[in-house]
């Protein structure tokens, strides 16, 4: 059982008194046995000397056997077979044999060994030079008498003998030897004896000590080591038992004191490291500083407030200024009835001003008039129970941001001078964090803001086509992206339905987007078919960069573009790598439109193919962003397929319908801008319509008038017949001078607007011009101008259709002369 008393200070003679005496009894029965072990080894010496002077003996002799090997095994292979290749090992050894010979004779330890080692030398070369080497000569002769018995065994009884006197030679050496090693092993157990007899005494010795040691220190340095396993186990609250007995119980006061210093120390590494991680991760100001107070409550402080400057909140800079008004944005504590000021309210002026510091009041009731605004005020947090107050200011890049107040009641210990690091490490993480909060806040509301004044305010409302629309700017860290939707009314009750979606986010992508809408609307003016409208905003993608000092970085885009014309109920589309339509049939079926998706716009030179459909009256069109059906959470083909089951669910309306998909397939923040347009169709009666071939002759424009005007009449529009029978006469007498047949005149009754149109076999466009005072043409186009609202040309498969608008009057209005 572990015994706990007070630490002493250890006595004169401690473990440092035992240790030096053990240590020279040790050292003194060490040094009678080392003495014993240097005199038996000295003795021993010899022998040993005399074993390994031995040794080279019978390593050459086992060479010289080797060698006499070698010669004899290729002598007998080249005898038999003939072949020069076994005469290499026997050259080989009959030139080592001399060497490996005479050094055998060297080496020998004793003169009969000597005189054996010399016979062996003799009788080995009598035998190369007798036997070997003229056997191997009458071999290459061809002798057949080499390879006779005779010669067979005059050969083995040499190679025997001379084997025979290796044995006597290795013999008389391992006798040797062993007369050496029995003579030590006998001096060894001798100095065994006397050494074992100063080993117990010194084993002795060191088990009594060791048993000290083991009471005195093993066991309270192991207590100490589970401990410290339990500390770095994550148990900061593991303390050793103090023993209170010499330099041990020094050591144990000055663990605990280390372990409660750790644990200090971790409380505070794991608030900072916990305020980074959690404050900061949403870029909103007001749930950043709610974020901090979450952290702080109650691992550093009781309560805790943040104030920020109203220009921070609105995303703009903050004024460096220290009369800044700041406004409550967050409130916590360990209890909800601090008589602190709610979120919303506008902070005290004068009790912490931003910029000034952090600042310690350790004990808030010796001088209220440091941090209180009014002695009300301090006499109220008094009453709560507010012990001490730390403030800590919020800046970004020296400009002061707001301030954060730490408050702990007397209930917990008051705040000291190292918590002023943390608090201003605090104060620091957070403003970071505020400080982004703040740019990203500004520069999405830049986006926004640019992104809404470029896309349409409301879509124009046609009779032909029933539009709604769903625009989403995605919620994510990336910013606003490009997508955009448009509705353009083009000539002859046609329409152009447009989706778009430029790569990238932010304020770039807002412009790059507000110049390709604007490109779209521009080209769309000039009628030109989908195809040859996405081949020219390639080429403007591939140039938006020219002229530009510095890269705006890849510019990329992909474009849908569709063109309805009721009279017809042909829809023409074309895709720059955007998702095709979907096609809804009036008995609500779900299809996804033909065709194939060109390239994206921007990479230059790839054709484009426009799809024709033909819609029948209700049929509802699609047309949809990635954003909606493709995020990292869903693939695009399981997101094509909601979107298709999301619009086969019948609607009331449109706008019901594009509620039910966006709330059907955006379930959270998109991750990016999420673009819908639903557009329903409609067919424009056939009794709205008229149309005439007319032949390429002058005097068929009188017919053209009296056709237009009688049509006006059937339309009861007698009020327009003198500046249509106008405007058609000047059209189609220059479809007449200057065009092609077949000429055909073609008038159409809007809800607003009259149209009328004139085509011709021709594809040279007119040109607008001021005729001089002399002149005698040049006036038609300019005429016709002036009496429409607008007009225009286009150019078709089959030459150009010259167009003009004239706006219905009013029921009941009178119209000028």
């Amino acid at each position: 059982m572990l015994r706990r008393g007070r630490t002493k200070t250890p006595p004169q003679g401690g473990l440092v008194a035992l240790t030096a005496v053990t240590g020279a009894l040790l050292a003194v029965f060490i040094g009678i046995v080392f003495l014993m072990l240097v005199w038996a080894l000295q003795d021993a010496r010899g022998s040993l000397g005399v074993a390994r002077a031995d040794r080279p003996a019978l390593d050459q002799a086992g060479a010289v056997q080797k060698v006499v090997l070698d010669m004899e095994g290729g002598q007998l292979g080249y005898v038999i077979t003939g072949q020069d290749e076994f005469l290499k090992p026997w050259r080989a050894a009959r030139a080592e044999f001399p060497v490996q010979a005479q050094r055998l004779v060297d080496v020998s330890s004793t003169t009969g060994q000597r005189r054996l080692a010399q016979q062996i030398r003799q009788s080995g070369q009598s035998f190369i030079d007798d036997y070997s080497v003229p056997l191997v000569d009458a071999v290459r002769r061809g002798d057949p008498s080499a390879s006779s018995t005779a010669r067979t065994r005059e050969g083995r009884q040499r190679v025997e003998e001379l084997r025979s006197r290796l044995r006597d030679y290795l013999g008389g050496e391992r006798v040797g030897i062993d007369q050496q090693e029995h003579a030590l092993e006998d001096r060894m157990d001798r100095l065994a004896i006397g050494a074992s007899a100063g080993v117990a005494g010194a084993v002795v010795l060191i088990v009594g000590y060791g048993a000290y040691v083991t009471r005195m220190i093993v066991w309270p340095v192991r207590r100490m080591a589970g401990t410290a396993t339990r500390l770095a186990a994550g148990d900061l609250s593991a303390r050793v038992p103090p023993s209170g007995r010499r330099e041990i119980g020094q050591l144990e006061t000055a663990f605990n004191t280390m372990a409660a210093s750790l644990e200090k120390s971790h409380r505070r590494l794991r608030l900072l490291y916990d305020a980074g991680t959690a404050v900061g991760n949403t870029l909103d100001v007001r749930r950043t500083a709610d974020e901090l107070v979450r952290v702080a409550v109650p691992r550093f402080a009781d309560h805790v407030t943040v104030d920020l400057a109203a220009a921070v909140l609105a995303g703009a800079e903050p004024e460096d200024a220290d009369g800044s008004v700041l406004r409550r944005v967050a409130r916590g504590g360990i209890r909800d009835d601090p008589p602190l000021d709610p979120v919303g309210a506008p902070a005290a002026p004068g009790r912490a001003a931003p910029g000034t510091g952090a600042a310690l009041h350790s004990d808030l009731s010796a001088a209220p008039a440091t941090w209180a605004t009014d002695t009300r005020c301090a006499d109220r947090l008094l009453a709560y129970g507010m012990g001490s107050l730390i403030t800590a200011p919020l800046s970004a890049q020296g400009v002061p941001m707001g301030v954060i107040a730490f408050w702990r009641t007397r209930n917990s210990p008051p705040f000291e001078e190292d918590d002023l690091s943390d608090a201003e490490e605090l104060a620091a993480k957070t403003a970071a964090a505020i400080d982004n909060a703040r740019r990203y806040t500004r520069e999405r509301e830049t986006a926004l803001t640019l992104q809404h004044s470029l896309l349409p305010h409301g879509l124009p409302e046609r009779p032909t086509v029933e539009v709604a629309y769903r625009y989403l700017p995605t919620g994510t860290r990336a910013g606003v992206g490009g997508d955009w939707l448009d509705v353009i009314p083009l000539s002859g009750t046609r329409v152009a339905l447009v989706v778009g979606d430029v790569v990238g986010h932010g304020i770039q992508a807002s412009a790059t987007m507000g110049r390709l809408r604007t490109a779209v609307r521009t080209l769309a003016d000039v009628d030109l078919p989908p195809e040859e409208l996405l081949t020219h905003l390639d080429d403007l993608v591939l140039h938006l960069d020219d002229g530009a000092m510095e890269p705006a970085g890849e510019v990329g885009s992909t474009c849908l573009y569709a063109v309805y014309d009721p009279i017809s109920r042909r829809c023409s589309l074309a895709s720059a790598g955007h998702p095709l339509p979907f096609v809804i049939t009036p008995q609500g079926a779900v299809e996804k439109a033909p065709g194939q998706a060109g390239p994206p716009l921007g990479l230059g030179g790839l054709p484009f193919e426009t799809t024709e459909l033909d819609l029948a009256q209700g049929t509802t069109l699609a047309l949809f962003s990635n954003g909606l059906v493709h995020s990292r959470n869903l693939d695009l083909s399981q997101g094509l397929d909601r979107l298709r089951r999301a619009l086969a669910a019948p609607g009331a309306s449109l706008e019901a319908t594009c509620d039910h998909v966006v709330a059907t397939l955006r379930t959270g923040e998109p991750a990016d801008d999420v673009t819908l347009l639903l557009a329903r169709t409609h067919t424009l009666p056939s009794d709205r319509v008229a149309t005439w071939e007319v032949p390429a002759d002058p005097e068929h424009v009188a017919r053209a008038r009296a056709l237009t005007t009688g049509q006006l009449g059937a339309w009861q529009l007698d009020d327009l017949s003198f500046t249509t029978e106008l405007v058609v006469s000047e059209l189609v007498t220059n479809a007449i001078r200057y065009g092609g047949s077949p000429i055909q005149l073609r008038l159409i009754r809007d809800t607003t607007m009259l149209i009328c149109e004139v085509s011709d076999g021709s594809s040279t466009a007119p040109h607008l011009r001021r005729a001089r005072v002399f002149d005698e043409g040049g006036r038609g186009l300019l005429l016709v101008a002036q009496l429409t609202q607008r007009w225009g040309t286009r150019q078709t498969s089959a030459g150009k259709t010259i167009w003009c608008e004239q706006a219905l009057p009013a029921a009941g209005a009178a119209q000028p002369a």
